[in-house]
């Protein structure tokens, strides 16, 4: 196979996952919106959804990921840093029930990095962070973290 083929069929690959992730958020979105689902069918969901970006325009009733919690748009806007979805209730409501710990997800910059007392759950165990600005995982940075259970 050529380098041309391969790089053809990476590209097909890729635009059939990309409408495989949209049919999963058409098929779930719904259901997530009318609390439909249990709390592991929703935490299950939350890679489907895109994740929170500032200065992206959302519309009511968007679904959007945000350290490792699924939140729903209450009202539309443009997002600004400091309009985070775990600190404005007046834009965001949570999808995903309190007391779910996240897995660990590989933060982007600082509008998803892990803070003191977030907790996740990586390689089994649940941690919780002692840093602020945490971007590293629990392996990579341990003295960022520590066992919870």
């Amino acid at each position: 196979m050529t380098h041309e083929e391969r790089l053809a069929l990476a590209q097909e690959m890729n635009r059939k996952l990309a409408a495989i992730k949209q049919a999963g958020q058409i098929a779930t979105r719904d259901l997530i919106r009318e609390d439909s689902l249990s709390p592991d069918e929703i935490t299950g969901l939350v890679d489907l959804y895109p994740v929170w970006a500032a200065g992206m325009s959302y519309a009511a009733d968007d679904l959007i990921a945000y350290g490792g919690t699924l939140y729903q748009v209450i009202q539309a806007h443009t997002s600004q840093a400091d309009w985070t979805p775990d600190a404005v209730p007046a834009l965001f409501v949570s999808k995903t029930p309190a007391g779910v710990i996240p897995d660990w997800v590989q933060p982007t910059g600082a509008h998803d990095a892990y803070n003191i007392g977030d907790k996740v759950l990586f390689e089994g165990l649940v941690y919780e962070s002692l840093i602020n600005a945490n971007t590293w995982s629990p392996t990579a940075y341990p003295a960022g973290w520590q066992i919870i259970s």
